[in-house]
Parts: C-alpha cells; sequence; structure tokens
C-alpha cells in the first residue's frame, strides 16, 4: 500500500463520515453525527494539495451542509451507482485511478474498491466488504475513520509534523481558515 502517491481521498458518508444511524423525528431526517477529527483531518488534506470528495447514495440538507463547512466541492450525492460517479470525480480531480483512494462499509462502495487504486473499509464494515479491501481500518465509521486514513496519508507524504506537533499545525492552521 503505497500511501505517497494518493492525490484524490474519495468517501462515502454514511457508515463512514457518520455512524450510519438514521436520526428521525415525524419531519423527516432531523439529525446526523460527523466526527469532528474527520473534519480536522479533511482540512489537513485539503490544505496539504490532497484533494476530498463525497460520494453518496444520500442526498440530504444535513450532508450539504456539513460539505460546505469543509469546502469540500467534488460530490455525487444521492448516487447509488459509486463506479461511474468515481471515474467522473477522478477526471475532475485530474488524477488517475491508481492516484485515488475509496472509503466504504457497505455493499454500495464495492464498484468503487474495484476501479479506485487503493480499496479502504472501515472497522465495522461488512465482512465481504473487508474481504475486498486493501485496508481495513482501526477505527469504525463515524468514530476517527476518515481522520485514520489521512494520518497515514500525510505521514506517508511527509506533513507527519501537521498533526503531531503544536509547531507544525501552526504552520497550516492560518491556511486551513482560508
Amino acid at each position: 500500500m503505497d500511501l505517497t502517491k494518493i492525490k484524490l481521498v474519495i468517501t462515502d458518508v454514511d457508515g463512514v463520515l457518520t455512524d450510519g444511524g438514521l436520526y428521525y423525528t415525524a419531519e423527516g431526517e432531523a439529525m446526523k453525527r460527523f466526527h469532528v477529527h474527520d473534519g480536522l483531518g479533511v482540512k489537513m488534506l485539503q490544505t496539504c494539495g490532497i484533494q476530498v470528495a463525497v460520494i453518496s447514495g444520500g442526498d440530504h440538507s444535513l450532508l450539504r451542509k456539513r460539505l460546505e463547512v469543509l469546502k469540500i466541492k467534488l460530490a455525487h450525492l444521492g448516487k447509488m451507482e459509486k463506479r461511474s460517479a468515481c471515474f467522473d470525480i477522478m477526471q475532475q480531480a485530474g488524477v488517475t485511478p491508481e492516484q485515488t483512494a475509496f472509503i466504504g462499509d457497505d455493499t454500495l462502495d464495492l464498484p468503487a474498491f474495484e476501479v479506485c487504486g487503493l480499496a479502504i473499509a472501515t472497522k465495522n464494515a461488512h465482512d465481504y466488504v473487508k474481504e475486498k479491501a486493501d485496508w481495513v481500518l482501526e477505527k469504525s465509521g463515524g468514530e476517527g475513520a476518515f481522520r485514520e486514513v489521512s494520518d497515514k496519508i500525510l505521514d506517508a507524504q511527509g506533513f507527519g509534523e501537521i498533526f503531531r506537533t503544536a509547531d507544525g499545525f501552526l504552520t497550516i492552521a492560518e491556511k486551513m481558515t482560508q
């Protein structure tokens, strides 16, 4: 697993960036729980020149708000067929499949695993998804799984100091707010 080549990380949402729970009221879905560690991981990758994209079978205002906050512009929402969505995002990002990692947890993600250079499954992914993955995470979805990926990629690409030390973080902190 050569993380030095990764220039794009595409992630599923429910079950990766969230715990997979759907919280409904009589008016419909009311909440999604995102982990703050994942958000910082997204920002650190972006600041270091690694693009982040989202493909989700769902499309909800709560998700759109999170993408806006994280400044994730590459996204396919309400897309159950993730193979063509990955190819489209790779083209938009100007990267090859070998430069692309995909993080998933369920059957919907298997077509993306087949077309991206690095297939990553969360700890709580189904066994048959883990079997197809190149890397199974120690973290579950909604518990910092994305951050586990971002830290490893940043470290492999020589940016480990930005999350390991205060001075390292301060070198990028201002860029992250822009």
